[in-house]
C-alpha cells in the first residue's frame, strides 16, 4: 500500500511539473546570438519611479517627454512636417527632424500616436536630462539601478542591466513609461536620449529579460517593408554620425551611393554566410571590396556592428569602442557609405582624392 500511494504521489508531481503554462519564466538574453533559452526565478526587487517634475529643468518650456502618448497633430501643431519618414522594424513609424542637427529629434508614431522618441543634439530638451551632462551627476539624482520591472497588460517582464550597460545606457522608469539614457563612455557625457512606451520597450527587449506571460513582438515584416526599415536604418546612422562628427568640431561627411553599396552587399554577406568579420571569405578586405566596386579613394575605414536593435544603438555602440570611435572621428574621412542587413551594420567611410 506504502508503495502505491508513493508511486501515486510521484505520477501527481509529475503532472503538475509538465504541466506548468510556458513561458511563465523565461530569461532572454539581447545584443548576443540566442544559443539557448535559461529559465530562473524571477527576482523581486522595487523600482524606482520618476515623475515629470524630477526632469522638468524649465517649467516655461515643454521638454520632449511630454509628448510621449500624444496624437499626430499635436506633434505637426508643435514641429511641422517631418523631413522623412522612415519604417521601423518594431512597428511604428519614425518621423525625422533633421534639418537641424542641434535639435535632431526622432518620433516614433504607431496608429496616430506617439510610442518612442529618440532626441539629441545640443538644444534639445530633455528637461534635467541634459546632452553632454556629466553621468556621475545624473547617476545621482536618479540612482540607475541593475534591474527595472515593466507590468504590462497580462505580463510582468524585468529587465537585468549588467554593470557596463549601466554606464553606457542605463534605463529608468518615468511616470508610465521609459527612458534610455545613452552615454559617451569614454567623456562620461550624455550622447543621447530615448523614451519608450512599455510596449515598445518590450518589442525590443534591450537588455537581459525574465519575464511572465506572453512575450510581445514585432509583426512579421514583408521584403519590401524589411527594404524600407534597412534603407532608414542607414540614412538614420548617416545623420547621427554627424551629429557626433559636429560635436567634436569635425566637418561632415557627405553620402556616397556606390560606398554605400560595397557596405550593404558586406553586411548582407555577413548575414548570409553567418560570420561576423571585416574581411569577407569570398570578397576580401575592405580594399578589395572597394576596388571590385569600382570606388576611387585615398583613405578608407570600416564600422560594423551586428544584433543591435536599430541603427542608432549602433552607432552609440561605435562610439564607445575605442578603434571604432577613432574610425568615427577622423578628421581626414570626406564620405560616407551605409550598409544595412536586418541586423547587420556597416559603415564605409573614405577620403576621395
Amino acid at each position: 500500500m506504502r508503495g502505491l500511494f508513493f508511486l501515486l504521489f510521484i505520477a501527481f508531481c509529475l503532472y503538475l511539473f509538465v504541466n506548468v503554462e510556458p513561458h511563465q519564466i523565461e530569461r532572454i538574453i539581447k545584443e548576443q546570438p540566442l544559443s539557448g533559452q535559461i529559465f530562473t526565478e524571477r527576482e523581486e526587487a522595487e523600482d524606482k519611479v520618476f515623475t515629470q517634475a524630477d526632469i522638468q529643468k524649465n517649467e516655461q518650456v515643454e521638454n520632449i517627454s511630454t509628448y510621449m502618448g500624444e496624437g499626430t497633430d499635436v506633434i505637426i501643431d508643435s514641429f511641422g512636417e517631418p523631413d522623412r519618414k522612415d519604417l521601423s522594424a518594431f512597428d511604428y513609424e519614425w518621423w525625422i527632424y533633421n534639418s537641424n542637427f542641434n535639435n535632431y529629434i526622432q518620433i516614433g508614431i504607431i496608429d496616430n500616436r506617439v510610442v518612442t522618441i529618440f532626441s539629441t543634439g545640443s538644444e534639445s530638451n530633455n528637461g534635467a536630462m541634459e546632452i553632454g551632462e556629466n553621468y556621475d551627476t545624473l547617476n545621482e539624482k536618479f540612482d540607475f539601478s541593475d534591474s527595472v520591472t515593466v507590468e504590462h497588460e497580462e505580463g510582468s517582464y524585468q529587465f537585468i542591466i549588467k554593470s557596463e550597460e549601466s554606464t553606457m545606457r542605463p534605463l529608468i522608469k518615468l511616470e508610465d513609461f521609459y527612458v534610455q539614457l545613452y552615454f559617451d563612455d569614454i567623456d562620461k557625457t550624455l550622447s543621447s536620449v530615448r523614451y519608450l512606451d512599455s510596449e515598445t520597450l518590450i518589442k525590443q527587449r534591450p537588455y537581459e529579460l525574465v519575464y511572465r506571460g506572453p512575450l510581445l513582438e514585432a509583426k512579421e515584416l514583408s521584403q519590401e517593408e524589411l527594404e524600407r526599415v534597412e534603407a532608414g536604418n542607414a540614412q538614420q546612422i548617416l545623420d547621427f554620425t554627424n551629429i557626433i562628427r559636429e560635436r567634436f568640431n569635425l566637418s561632415a561627411v557627405e553620402w556616397d551611393q556606390d560606398v554605400a553599396e560595397v557596405a550593404f552587399f558586406h553586411s548582407k554577406d555577413m548575414r548570409d554566410s553567418d560570420y561576423f568579420s571585416h574581411t569577407s571569405p569570398t570578397r576580401g578586405s575592405l580594399t578589395d571590396r572597394l576596388m571590385e566596386g569600382d570606388v576611387p579613394f585615398r583613405l578608407a575605414g570600416e564600422n560594423i556592428a551586428a544584433k543591435y536593435v536599430d541603427g542608432i544603438a549602433a552607432t552609440e555602440g561605435w562610439l564607445n569602442s575605442e578603434g571604432h570611435r577613432n574610425t568615427l572621428l577622423n578628421s581626414q574621412f570626406t564620405h560616407l557609405g551605409v550598409g544595412v542587413s536586418e541586423n547587420y551594420y556597416t559603415q564605409n567611410f573614405i577620403q576621395i582624392w
